[in-house]
């Protein structure tokens, strides 16, 4: 998971540490349903950047649970994976994506 992926534009994200997130757009409704049926249960988290979007690192959050309800919104259990560096920015489907390096941290 390296190429187009998807990336919500929100709040810092870290390794190792539960992210909740309450999911109501539309674009980010519909990324976070891809995101379960695909299969890779995974996305990246990005602050926003006013120049260029959103930031040029992140964190790749794991989705753990997905509760939907019946007006569309949903709230997601997620936890952080692993930092990324952006490679390159893009869209699809009005949610942003990006190609990404993941950062290997040092071990103490």
């Amino acid at each position: 998971l390296n190429k187009n992926v998807p990336i919500f534009v929100c709040t810092m994200a870290y390794p190792t540490v539960p992210c909740p997130l309450h999911i109501f757009e539309p674009c980010y409704r519909l990324m976070i349903r891809r995101c379960m049926e695909t299969g890779t249960k995974q996305f990246g988290m990005c602050i926003s950047d006013p120049v260029k979007g959103f930031a040029d690192y992140g964190c790749i959050l794991e989705i753990r649970n997905v509760e939907f309800f019946a007006d569309g919104r949903s709230v997601v259990d997620s936890i952080g994976k692993r930092r990324f560096k952006v490679i390159q920015h893009s869209q699809r489907d009005g949610y942003n994506t990006a190609d990404i390096e993941y950062i290997e941290d040092q071990k103490v």
